[in-house]
């Protein structure tokens, strides 16, 4: 199972245990959630609009005339009806906001407060203040309350600044002038407003204030049962838009909740409200039998499924832990039983070493990878690494290999300097030598006549006369090259254990000395 997998299993367990069960035993609840602040937390951001500093901007901010439009959004849907009660929902808002222009009379068009079921359609600039798209006015649906700053006489606008209520279009159907109560909206200082609708008394009121008390006598009142408009689920949200003008529209803080829905607790505190939070209440409802039925089994179903999600989840997560301390457990078995002598190097160090394993570093290739020159900076001295990728089935083979050539000391022998375990692959340390590897003396250029004298120096060394394949002519290439390599190849038992079987029932005594060898 993979890490995507194990993160939709948990998505299904949360939302199965958590976002399900408020809703068994009713159809609908009273909602509340506050931003004394915003941030991204159950927000969503269409179009030009943007978070900067806890403000939340619905147009462009630049110095130049734009055309522009933006929404936010709350990421959950509210209800506003409830069918089995027949019951719409009051609902009151506060927020606070800015109007202004960074240029100096360049203003429009607004921006609004709004109800809807679309949460991803992305209004159109200008006088649709963004709000609704141009190319589907039959189709969009909403209540808002609409801060309008540009008199467009296509929707039948009074002036360049009033406050309306716009529902499923943008012509009004009754607005106000914030100037009569001393409200400038375009002076660019932050205004909280109220909007409440009582459904109970049908009736919708807007309030305005430069401070956050509010005042007795409302801006905006209208006469209207909007349970026609209001559905089961809508999004609440805002929008703004500007069309060639430098206006900002800002929103500062939200409130946000609804009322009408009784409470199973009739004392509980239906507007306990915290940053980016929402608090529920369960109503109780009436319920026929075969809704009870539904309920029960839809109870009993995701009574099972839960817990069944938690095992899964529990499983899949023990399965990976396991996995992954097998994993570090292997690493370290093979930690152990490397050699304590040599010295361990890091990866990184080897990497800096080899120019990061570079192709022009290869200097010869072997069972289990290839060898690189390295060259350490901080001593000055080069050595060579072999690296091979860590497998388990060909771990045996490898430790036996490495533990043998570590154990070993021999004058002859390239001795082991350290070795290094790391991201998956064993790489091994041994002494630089210059003058190329065996295979490079004895198939070079004249490599006959040195296989001859390999053949000879063998037959004669089984019968105790090395005396014999000696010519005297050539007798400073041999004792100075390859007698001393035969010496060595036949005799690197005397320096080690005696386990080594010798190849030769003895060994022949030179006359020549012995000088070590050029490899």
């Amino acid at each position: 199972m993979s890490p995507r997998k194990i993160q939709f299993c948990i998505f299904l367990f949360i939302l199965f245990n958590l976002k399900v069960s408020p809703f068994v035993l009713a159809s609908s609840s009273n909602v509340s959630f506050e931003f004394p602040s915003f941030s991204l937390r159950n927000l969503t951001l269409l179009g030009d609009s943007y978070l900067r500093n806890g403000v939340i901007g619905l147009t462009r901010d630049v110095t130049v005339p734009s055309s522009s439009s933006g929404t936010v959004i709350y990421n959950n849907p509210v209800p506003f009806f409830d069918q089995e009660s027949n019951t719409t929902a009051s609902f009151s808002t506060r927020f606070s906001f800015s109007i202004l222009g960074v240029n100096e009379n360049s203003y429009g068009d607004g921006l609004s407060f709004f109800l809807s079921q679309d949460n991803q359609t992305l209004g159109s600039p200008g006088e649709y203040l963004g709000l609704v798209n141009s190319s589907q006015l039959t189709k969009n649906k909403f209540v808002a309350i609409e801060f309008d700053t540009r008199l467009d006489a296509h929707f039948n606008d009074p002036n360049d600044h009033h406050v309306g209520l716009d529902i499923d279009s943008l012509n009004s159907i009754k607005t106000a002038d914030p100037i009569l109560q001393d409200i400038d909206l375009k002076s660019g200082d932050l205004i909280t407003a109220w909007i409440d609708y009582k459904n109970d008394l049908r009736v919708l009121e807007v309030y305005m204030s430069y401070s956050s008390l509010k005042p007795g006598n409302p801006i905006l009142t209208v006469d209207i049962d909007l349970s026609e408009y209001l559905k089961r689920d809508m999004y609440v949200g805002f929008s703004g838009s500007t069309e060639g003008s430098t206006e900002l529209h800002l929103v500062a803080n939200w409130s946000f909740r609804t009322s009408g829905f009784l409470p199973v607790n009739p004392n509980s505190n239906r507007h306990n409200v915290s940053d980016s939070s929402v608090t529920v209440t369960t109503p109780v409802i009436p319920i026929s039998n075969a809704a009870n039925k539904r309920h029960k089994r839809l109870g009993l179903g995701l009574g099972i499924a839960g817990p069944a999600f938690f095992c899964a989840f529990l499983v899949a997560f023990g399965y990976f832990s396991v996995r992954k301390w097998q994993k570090i457990k292997r690493v370290k078995s093979l930690k152990a039983e490397l050699v304590t002598g040599p010295k361990e190097f890091s990866y990184k160090e080897l990497k800096l070493a080899t120019r990061g394993f570079h192709s022009s570093r290869i200097i010869g290739r072997g069972a289990f990878g290839n060898v690189y020159k390295a060259l350490f900076n901080s001593s000055g001295t080069l050595a060579a690494v072999k690296r091979s990728k860590h497998s388990q089935e060909g771990k045996t083979e490898f430790l036996a290999e490495l533990s043998i050539i570590a154990c070993l000391r021999h004058k002859n022998l390239i001795p082991l300097l350290g070795w290094c375990v790391e991201k998956g692959e064993v790489l091994l340390v041994y002494e630089f030598m210059p003058y190329g590897s065996l295979d490079r003396m004895l198939y070079e250029e004249d490599a006959e006549f040195k296989r001859e004298a390999v053949s000879n120096r063998w037959e004669a060394d089984a019968e105790f006369k090395c005396e014999a394949v000696i010519d005297c002519q050539t007798f400073d290439t041999l004792s100075s090259v390859f007698l001393p390599m035969f010496q060595a190849c036949s005799r690197v038992h005397f320096s080690v254990s005696t386990r080594f079987k010798p190849p030769t029932p003895e060994v022949a005594l030179y006359s020549v000395p012995f000088h070590a060898m050029p490899l």
